[in-house]
């Protein structure tokens, strides 16, 4: 999983004493120090993987899962490495972001009391008529000179107001580059709870097997027995969409993996947002549109009516248009109730709006090979996602850009706040995914 283009894109670091972190900005070689220390890491987890991959296509042994859950082991604490390494790094970010924006707060103190000076310099100059200026018994030439002395304030509040201006905007951009570097901290942070807990849940998972087989064969071929009949229960056991009939885990897995492949977005992470959305379908409830002409609908079950289910013409043309090619009939299909203040009208397991789902139909149906893109079909749903998803930066596997990707999924231009519990709960079912997708491929 690569995540060192955190530490690239910082032009900042930090330096590590034995169990003391000091926030500062370094040298350009402590930088590239740093940098080296984390493709290191890069390239040892990748050699890690190229081990287990390699290990993985032997046949079945005791020794060889051993070796495996060796190497899985040391591939985790790499990554507990590697994230510390990179909070450590946005925590010299925000150290420099917040002692920036205390050296502009007081340069825009200075400029405003300069500007008030120019303004009170200004007031003064302007109580003088020139007419009284010449009827005065000063002399004419200090007349002129005042007109100068005027002109030249002038020009010295333009430029006041211009540094003040500048200087505002470069405080308002270090403000967001502190928030964004707090953000992807808090992601980071969640990150490495969850890098921890699937080291301990390895170094478990092998002294279970050194437990049951207690180092003999045979006793490691019955252990494989029994955990190939666990692997069927997985892959038949049901996985919920929201909005329509559930499918069974394994078929699950397969679509997402088929998403996977063309979108490069990691399958668990496919499939967390469907959960997600299943369990989000529990409290939303279900409607039907009555009227495409007003938007106006009613709930499936209770027959309530709802006002402006959804938006006209901006989802209502499409979804009729959609429900059409899908040979569906628009007044039976279930679509998401509105919620207070907004709109319902989303579709099927991925939650789409029909105009959001207009704008990826064409790409579903060349990915799939198909002439209609249904929202309410599994795997032309889990495409959708797996599209949206890598369209919000989540392809590559980065922890940072997936949590990112899901809370835009959610909140969209809202991610930043709006967003993060949802994705904490999506990256949370991800991990688990993750687990029985493991498990499955060894089985």
């Amino acid at each position: 999983m690569k995540r060192s283009f955190i530490v690239a894109a910082l032009f900042l670091s930090v330096l590590v004493l034995p169990g003391v972190l000091v926030a500062q900005e370094l040298s350009g070689e402590e930088r590239a120090a740093l940098e080296r220390q984390l493709a290191n890491l890069e390239r040892e987890m990748q050699r890690t993987q190229a081990t287990i991959d390699s290990l993985s296509a032997e046949g079945a042994s005791l020794q060889r899962d051993i070796a495996i859950l060796d190497g899985e082991i040391k591939k985790a604490k790499l990554q507990v490495r590697t994230t510390e390494t990179e909070i450590q790094a946005l925590s010299a970010g925000i150290t420099i972001h917040s002692r920036t924006i205390g050296t502009l707060s007081e340069k825009m103190i200075r400029e405003q009391e300069s500007l008030a000076q120019i303004l009170r310099r200004t007031d003064a100059i302007d109580d003088t008529s020139l007419v009284e200026a010449v009827l005065s018994n000063g002399d004419l030439s200090d007349v002129f000179g005042d007109l100068d002395a005027f002109a030249s304030v002038k020009q010295a509040m333009r430029v006041s107001f211009e540094e003040l201006r500048d200087t505002r905007i470069e405080t308002e951009r270090e403000k967001m580059g502190l928030e964004d570097q707090r953000t992807d901290q808090q992601i980071l942070r969640s990150a490495l709870i969850l890098d921890q807990q699937k080291v301990q849940a390895k170094e478990a998972e092998k002294r279970k097997l050194l437990n049951e087989t207690k180092g003999q064969e045979s006793q490691y071929r019955q252990l494989k027995s029994s955990q190939e009949q666990t692997a069927a229960q997985i892959r038949a056991k049901l996985f919920p969409l929201r909005d329509t009939s559930g499918i069974q885990f394994g078929d699950a897995v397969k679509y997402a993996q088929s998403a996977s492949r063309v979108t490069g977005v990691r399958p668990a992470l496919i499939l967390a947002i469907l959960s997600q959305e299943s369990d989000l379908g529990k409290n939303v409830g279900q409607c039907l549109i009555t009227d495409l002409t007003t938007g106006d609908g009613k709930g499936k079950n209770t027959g309530t009516p709802f006002p402006g289910t959804m938006k006209v013409p901006r989802d209502t043309v499409p979804f009729e248009r959609l429900m059409k090619a899908a040979g569906r009939d628009w007044r039976a299909t279930p679509i998401s109730c509105p919620l207070p203040g907004g709109y319902g009208g989303a579709m099927g397991p991925t939650q789409f709006i029909p105009s959001t789902w207009e704008m990826y139909e064409a790409r579903i149906k060349s990915a799939l090979g198909v002439g209609a893109a249904d929202p309410w079909n599994a795997l032309h749903a889990i495409t959708a996602t797996g599209l949206y998803l890598s369209d919000g930066g989540a392809a590559g596997g980065s922890y940072i850009a997936e949590h990112t990707s899901a809370a835009k999924y959610y909140a969209g231009g809202n991610w930043a706040t709006s967003g993060q519990g949802y994705a904490n709960s999506v990256m949370s079912k991800a991990a688990a995914f993750q687990k029985d997708i493991d498990f499955l491929n060894a089985n």
